[in-house]
């Protein structure tokens, strides 16, 4: 049994065999095509596989430590406790608990005069609310990341009660060292 045979198009019959350095282009340029629509992708895939993987050794190294860390608060861990640090401050170390019920953020640094009035400001406080002697930092919170507030220091404290959900700080200044008094707070939100 044979099958019958097509007729060739006209538009066949009329186009002259392709040449060979006509074909090798036609390869190449197929090639580079298929290896951009697999290869730019796979790319960003990796990338972001990557720095997901990075991202979460990140929060894993944050979330299993167990005392203050040497580095700034990210700035949204500032604004959402209210903690607004004063530029150039040094020493500054913070630390996060979180339950179901409240969270807080232990937040210490060095600052200037004018850097803790502009902090006590930012809170919305001032340095007329400071009294002298008072460490408003409970002994909880303090043992929780190893602050000493024992006598030696010249201590000034308040507390800076705000309604749920905002939080409340409770700040407690070093003020031995006036020119560069060291500020302690605990700030606690209850969502």
């Amino acid at each position: 049994m044979t099958v019958p045979r097509q007729s060739t198009s006209p538009d066949e019959s009329a186009r002259p065999p392709e040449g060979r350095r006509h074909m090798l282009r036609r390869r190449w340029l197929t090639a580079i095509i298929i290896v951009l629509l697999v290869g730019i992708p796979a790319g960003y895939l990796v990338i972001s596989a990557e720095q997901s993987r990075d991202s979460g050794r990140d929060k894993e190294s944050e979330s299993s430590a167990t005392g203050l860390r040497e580095s700034w608060p990210s700035h949204m861990k500032r604004r959402v406790f209210e903690v607004p640090i004063p530029e150039k401050s040094t020493d500054v170390a913070y630390y996060e608990t979180s339950n179901w019920k409240t969270s807080r953020l232990y937040v210490q640094f060095r600052t200037t005069s004018a850097g803790l009035d502009r902090f006590l400001k930012g809170v919305g406080t001032s340095r007329s609310q400071l009294d002298d002697g008072v460490v408003t930092i409970s002994a909880r919170d303090a043992e929780t990341v190893g602050w000493d507030f024992s006598a030696g220091s010249d201590w000034a404290g308040t507390t800076h009660a705000q309604k749920d959900p905002r939080p409340s700080q409770d700040i407690t200044v070093d003020m031995t060292y006036l020119s560069r008094p060291k500020v302690y707070v605990v700030s606690t939100a209850t969502p």
